[in-house]
């Protein structure tokens, strides 16, 4: 895969479709790598007549690593975090939204359509909010406005990812960890096999394994707060995606962020959790493609 140089970071991305089609980002979530985005989702996204790009984070998959740069509060206390937190984190949501316009410009990108899943949708919400003449539409998928009065993640939830970590340091311990983390987050009414599920798991594994990275990129989200002023600044046409389920970002989390962008679109899929389920790709595919289309620019 080839990558660039974007706001001081190497990013590593892939692209589909025509290169003078319209570009449409996607960025990925919490610790995940572009191939959380499915290859098919991405093709048939494409097909569409869109160019779209994927592409690792900071501190995640094979883009630039911050190696050695400790995040000086305890991974706990990032659950409820004290309110001069920006200045004790390597970086913040603001940064990785930079990172992204970064790399729009390094593909020489004048605007593209910004979709964004659960960090990535809080990342995807600051670049239409503070970077409107690059957004052409946004689309918000099982992500939040940050307001602290929603619900958080499911007590289960939050004790495994946030306060539970691997035994170990070794794979078979990452492995185990994060399969139990996909079937705690996962859409209850579309289940993964066990055997889809660990081979998901080792083949994201395999290309980077990088606990590091999970935790300043948490630390980034609750350094940020809330976006609810950035989100009633956005202009472009928007949509929010969000599933019924999510016992990871509560559904309350899309409602409230489609309530604060002015003319935004709400889509609750029914049974859908914290995940992209094979059997709900085509639905997700309809939907952002029609949103993109609806607001085509030449």
């Amino acid at each position: 895969m080839p990558s660039v140089t974007a706001n001081g970071m190497l990013l590593e991305y892939d692209e589909f479709g025509a290169p003078d089609a319209a570009a449409m980002l996607l960025i990925m979530g919490l610790g995940s790598q572009l191939i959380a985005w499915p290859r098919v989702f991405c093709r048939r996204l494409a097909e569409h007549g869109l160019r779209v790009i994927r592409f690792d984070n900071r501190d995640a998959g094979l883009s630039t690593k911050l190696d050695g740069v400790r995040v000086s509060v305890p991974l706990a206390s990032l659950l409820n975090p004290p309110t001069d937190l920006a200045s004790q984190v390597p970086y913040t949501l603001d940064d990785m939204a930079h990172d992204a316009v970064g790399l729009l410009d390094a593909l020489q990108i004048d605007r593209a359509h910004i979709v964004g899943a659960s960090m990535g949708g809080m990342i995807a919400q600051l670049v239409a909010a503070n970077h409107a003449q690059r957004t052409i539409t946004l689309t918000s998928i099982m992500s939040t406005s940050g307001n602290p009065k929603l619900p958080g993640p499911r007590a289960e939830v939050a004790q495994h990812m946030f306060l539970s970590r691997p035994r170990d340091s070794s794979l078979e311990s990452a492995i185990d960890h994060y399969v139990q983390t996909w079937r705690l987050i996962g859409s209850p009414a579309y289940p993964l096999k066990d055997a889809e599920l660990y081979e998901r798991v080792r083949v994201e594994l395999a290309r980077s394994l990088y606990p590091q990275g999970f935790i300043r990129q948490y630390a980034a989200i609750a350094a940020s707060g809330s976006r609810v002023d950035a989100l009633r600044r956005i202009t472009a046409p928007t949509l929010v995606i969000h599933g019924s389920d999510d016992p990871l970002v509560p559904v309350e989390g899309g409602r409230d962020t489609a309530a604060n962008v002015n003319g935004s679109k709400l889509e609750i899929i029914d049974g859908m959790g914290h995940d992209f389920p094979g059997q709900l790709l085509p639905t997700l595919i309809e939907s952002i493609a029609r949103h993109a289309v609806a607001h085509r620019t030449t």
